[in-house]
């Protein structure tokens, strides 16, 4: 008996951060990158108000969320398109740009979901070499061939938490083809305070061939909602609306997001939270001979050749004690884990047991 046939897909599966181990829940969670102190509290009541109408389908085109977000910006409204957070974003333009005879860039250690997307709608992958885990605009741009036809990044990039100053992501914009589509992952810019950095928004609102992607999943904390947004120019966010899914983003999504965005004050509480403890992190790292760069995100990278420490037993030590963090296997990058910036209890018990166990 013939039966239905899925054609192939040539692209591996995302898995994400564990939230147990051995089927035991961890009683710290610093995988995922999630926001240290939660969802803005006048988020979470508007999302208990809504719950009491969740028989009404949601605005298909969330006009009222984006005009909270045109305001904020300083952005058009028609240029603005809702996802079911970024990752939905990135599909949709993978969906409406790519065919199987097209190339894409992505930064040699960048987040996992660019290449899943663009393998799933058959383009080829390139990878740019990065210098000391950072961004090379020389190497992406030795990658271009007649076929690219997209070049992602993130800045901060995830999983290294290194940044591109704004000269060289200007330099990459000039240098590329102008059918060439650059989109930049702001996921994590508000944690940054650099002078020499700015996001893709700032940068490229008015460009041509520059989509912006933004989440509330990190710093407004509001990952098991799925909520992100894109910009960029009319005639390319149009394309992306001809292949976005109608109700892509649910009623307590739209309006807790709303409220996060006008929470200024929660917001930069987060943003305090976060950098403080990276330096302590960091500190601790160096004072441990653990080897890492002071990231610009809510996490730092952090690698155990130097003391001769195996990746693997040290991720099954916290684990046990639990605390989970990162692996990073999946990105290829050897002997090394991922830890995201949690809250001061989660940090100080991190801290007591990354000192043992090292």
């Amino acid at each position: 008996m013939n039966l239905p046939k899925p054609k192939k897909i040539n692209a591996e599966r995302y898995v994400a951060g564990l939230s147990s181990f051995k089927q035991k829940t961890a009683k710290i969670k610093l995988s995922a990158n999630e926001s240290a102190l939660g969802p803005s509290p006048k988020a979470i009541k508007e999302f208990y108000k809504v719950a009491k109408n969740l028989k009404r389908y949601p605005d298909s085109d969330g006009v009222f969320l984006r005009k909270v977000l045109s305001k904020k910006f300083k952005l058009d409204p028609k240029r603005i398109i809702l996802g079911s957070g970024s990752d939905q974003i990135f599909e949709l333009i993978c969906k409406a740009f790519l065919t199987e005879k097209d190339e894409v860039i992505v930064p040699e250690f960048s987040f996992i979901i660019y290449r899943i997307y663009s393998k799933i709608y058959g383009a080829k992958i390139k990878y740019a070499k990065e210098k000391n885990f950072k961004i090379s605009v020389k190497n992406i741009l030795s990658k271009v061939t007649k076929k690219t036809k997209i070049v992602f990044l993130a800045n901060p990039n995830n999983p290294t938490g290194t940044i591109v100053n704004k000269k060289e992501l200007l330099l990459l914009r000039k240098k590329l083809r102008s059918n060439i589509l650059l989109v930049i992952d702001d996921a994590y810019y508000e944690y940054v305070k650099e002078k020499n950095y700015l996001s893709g928004i700032k940068l490229f609102s008015n460009s041509k061939n520059v989509i912006i992607t933004r989440t509330f999943s990190k710093i407004y904390g509001l990952a098991g909602l799925r909520i992100g947004w894109g910009y960029g120019p009319k005639n390319l966010i149009y394309a992306l609306n001809q292949v976005k899914p109608p109700f892509n983003i649910n009623r307590a999504a739209l309006f807790a997001a709303a409220e996060s965005i006008k929470d200024t004050k929660w917001l930069n509480k987060e943003i305090n939270h976060v950098n403080k403890w990276v330096k302590i992190f960091y500190n601790i790292f160096k004072n441990l001979r653990i080897e890492t760069n002071l990231g610009y995100g809510n996490f730092l990278l952090i690698n155990f050749n130097k003391i001769r420490g195996n990746s693997k037993k040290i991720f099954s030590k916290l684990a046990k004690s639990g605390i989970l963090v990162r692996k990073m296997d999946v990105y290829n990058i050897k002997n090394s884990l991922r830890i995201t910036i949690g809250n001061n209890l989660e940090n100080k018990k991190f801290i007591k047991i990354i000192r043992k166990i090292v």
